[in-house]
């Protein structure tokens, strides 16, 4: 009976969690047949081509297979991601005494960015913070892994409203004190899914500032920074490098209070390989890594030359983009100024308002066998501290991941059902 009622008291935490969109989208048309031959851009999961060399390098790599790969990666790989970084976003590595990033302290592999992102929560997290229960804040719309992040570490979730008033960007700055006192980590995605926006660097900065007032940290999702429309998209660790420039290089971590998140998923097309990595401050990278040798999986060392591969090589990235750009085009030719249409800045999303998101998804599917996502799924009723409501109950997300032939005929459909 004893053990009933722990298992009953530990299940509690997590009464908060929210429902995974895709059974709920099942469960909407259930019952419904397909108005035409089925075309599903409700799952955000990448269908173009992924290079040819990976399976090169799995291949070449097998026989590693049979060793236990260390939680550290290997030195190729935070070579390649250092590579990556420095190309893309100008964070050099080991410049003299003076270097902005070490590979081998602030690097780490992991298996696939989800799991990093639950798990930098259980090492963020104090018991209290101001004396309370700890919160972690996040946008709404969010992924559904940082609600159950924050359930898992004890804290408090709380959804701060993104919505097209403030540029799908949540307005932290504007929280009252006593919340951001007692908040212990933010999540926030730019590019943002579903919407797309697109943080600029005076948005990454003046958050960093806050996070840092605040002692929060800053879990920065950047998982869509290779899919973009036209320009590239300021990144954190950036961001807060040209702070430290500005602040005339005080002593310090450049990058204090944050960690970034990046994958193969999306940039690669590759999201059965689980390979991402993870960057930021010294010190939260060294906790993170002591948590992950533990607790975390590792990514196995065939996989990792294939990734090592993957960040080393940008043409297949900007291949990839040109691709999701057709696909903006064929949107943007068939939507136009109906249903608030919008070329996303990021991602590969289309955030349509359509008035009511789960009427649009069921009348989609029986009218036109399309399946999208309506939008409520992807959020929760907004916290006390914004505007109310739900943020994504009157639109409906749309993945633009299948060929450009597939995308264009669902298109088509949601044009002459919606």
């Amino acid at each position: 009976m004893a053990s009933l009622q722990t298992a009953s008291a530990s299940s509690s935490r997590f009464d908060g969690l929210p429902d995974s969109p895709f059974p709920r989208l099942n469960a909407l048309i259930e019952g419904l047949e397909p108005g035409k031959s089925p075309l599903i851009m409700s799952l955000g999961e990448p269908q173009h081509a992924f290079p040819g060399f990976v399976t090169e390098e799995i291949t070449r790599n097998a026989a590693l297979f049979g060793k236990y790969p260390p939680i550290i990666g290997t030195a190729e790989f935070r070579a390649a991601v250092a590579g990556w970084l420095g190309r893309r976003y100008g964070i050099a590595a080991h410049i003299g005494k003076d270097r902005a990033l070490d590979p081998e302290m602030q690097i780490l592999p992991v298996n696939g960015t989800r799991e990093a992102l639950f798990n930098i929560a259980q090492i963020a997290t104090p018991p209290a913070k101001a004396g309370k229960r700890p919160a972690i804040l996040m946008p709404n719309p969010f992924y559904q892994c940082y609600a159950a992040a924050a359930l898992a570490a004890g804290a408090e979730p709380v959804y701060i409203a993104a919505t097209r008033e403030n540029g799908f960007l949540p307005d932290f700055e504007a929280l009252p004190e006593e919340l951001l006192a007692r908040t212990a980590m933010i999540y926030f995605c730019s590019p943002a899914n579903p919407q797309g926006s697109v943080a600029s660097k005076d948005y990454l900065t003046n958050l960093i500032t806050l996070a840092r007032r605040h002692d929060i940290t800053l879990a920065i999702d950047e998982c869509y920074a290779d899919i973009y429309d036209r320009e590239p998209p300021t990144g954190a660790l950036a961001a807060a490098l040209s702070l430290h420039e500005e602040n005339r290089r005080k002593a310090g971590d450049p990058f204090a209070n944050i960690i970034v998140f990046h994958s193969l998923s999306k940039r690669s097309s590759l999201p059965g390989l689980r390979s991402g990595f993870c960057a930021g401050e010294a010190k939260l990278m060294m906790r993170f890594r002591s948590f992950r040798n533990i607790a975390g999986p590792q990514v196995p060392l065939p996989l990792m030359a294939a990734s090592a591969a993957c960040w080393a090589d940008d043409a297949h990235a900007s291949a990839n983009r040109d691709l999701y750009r057709a696909k903006l085009d064929a949107a943007e030719r068939r939507l136009g100024n109906r249903f608030g249409f919008y070329r996303p800045a990021g991602g590969f999303f289309l955030w349509l308002d359509v008035g009511n998101g789960e009427e649009a998804a069921r009348d989609l599917w029986a009218k036109g066998g399309v399946k999208v996502l309506p939008g409520a799924y992807l959020s929760r009723e907004d916290s006390p501290y914004g505007p109310g409501g739900n943020p994504g109950t009157a639109y409906i997300r749309v993945a633009l991941v299948g060929s450009q032939a597939e995308t264009e005929e669902a298109l088509s459909r949601i044009a002459e059902v919606l």
